[in-house]
């Protein structure tokens, strides 16, 4: 064989086992909130290079768009709350929740100043990022609780935190659910926070769970496994590491107020899970809550979640390592 074919044909294998041949897998997140950070942080602290997988972190706007994008293939995995995942399983969507990050409701229901009072909110507009995720739903918990029909107010889909929190201050919005970093900058401009989902007995939920079709996952369980490795590192380092969460927060939301920083970091470290289990009593809420709609829902956790790779890595030890134990 000629010298120059020789050495293209070790070209192309060289090639075919370097990383310019890996598959590139499409990472989705579902907004600028900070609780999208595991799903950022996978990316920005090199922790999808370390476990072996080129993938680039896209955003794909709320849990419903989430779905359809990875039900399409065009992002391998999403970042997704459990009240839209359980409803597009419900509908048939061959998808299910292989980890989590966030186990709790990081909203507050913020108004306009003359609102004062939850009986102000009928006839008016709250504001939500879409129909059948987690906004939508913190809406319904909180009308429920003060006992207002859902009927009584116009709800709305208005975009991101940040979109609504201008349609507020215009008063194309007279309420929305906002989280940090709009959260505290709302409450700096005199909004009401007039209730925080936290506050109530539901407040156990899985807000931020990572989601795969099942039959790639199936055909490919080991770039599952090593993605859910650099998540969970992602979500330690984020948790233990204040330098570290401030800069993503930083690059990630253009944000250069250090006070806003500072305060959506101590606001969100606490609240996220490690190991990244979703909450079983989180999904079981879940479920009695869209089981209201469906008499007929399937409520058997395996239906909608499948921890068998965090139980690997637990058995492995992974996690012990990770936190240094």
């Amino acid at each position: 064989m000629p010298g120059k074919l020789i050495g293209l044909v070790l070209f192309f294998l060289v090639l075919r086992t370097s990383g310019f041949a890996q598959e590139r897998y499409m990472i989705g997140y579902a907004g600028f909130a900070g609780f999208q950070v595991s799903m950022w942080a996978v990316k920005d602290l090199g922790l999808l290079k370390k476990y072996g997988l080129e993938g680039e972190t896209v955003l794909v706007p709320g849990t419903s768009r989430q779905i359809q994008a990875l039900i399409g293939d065009s992002i391998q995995f999403a970042h997704v709350d459990a009240a839209g995942h359980v409803r597009a399983v419900m509908r048939g969507a061959d998808i299910v929740m292989v980890g989590g990050s966030l186990n709790k409701f990081p909203f507050s229901l913020v108004t306009a100043k003359e609102i004062r009072q939850p009986a102000d909110l009928i006839g008016k507009k709250i504001g939500i990022v879409g129909f059948g995720g987690g906004n939508d739903l913190a809406v319904t918990l909180l009308l429920r609780e003060w006992k207002i029909p859902r009927d009584k107010v116009t709800v709305l889909q208005a975009g991101g935190g940040a979109n609504r929190l201008v349609a507020l201050t215009t008063k194309a919005l007279d309420a929305t659910v906002l989280s940090h970093p709009e959260l505290g900058e709302a409450l700096r401009m005199g909004m009401n926070e007039l209730g925080n989902l936290n506050d109530f007995k539901t407040a156990d939920y899985p807000m931020s769970a990572v989601a795969v079709r099942r039959s790639f996952m199936a055909q490919n369980r080991g770039v599952v496994k090593r993605f859910l490795m650099a998540y969970a590192e992602a979500t330690y380092q984020f948790m233990n590491h204040q330098e570290k969460g401030t800069a993503i927060f930083k690059h990630r939301l253009k944000q250069d107020n250090p006070k806003a920083l500072e305060e959506t970091y101590k606001y969100f470290a606490p609240k996220f899970s490690f190991p990244t289990r979703v909450s079983h009593v989180g999904l079981q809420n879940t479920l009695e809550l869209v089981a209201n709609e469906n008499p007929k829902l399937d409520t058997s956790l395996n239906k909608y979640l499948d921890e068998s790779i965090l139980d690997e890595l637990e058995k492995e030890g992974f996690f012990k390592r990770i936190a240094g134990k």
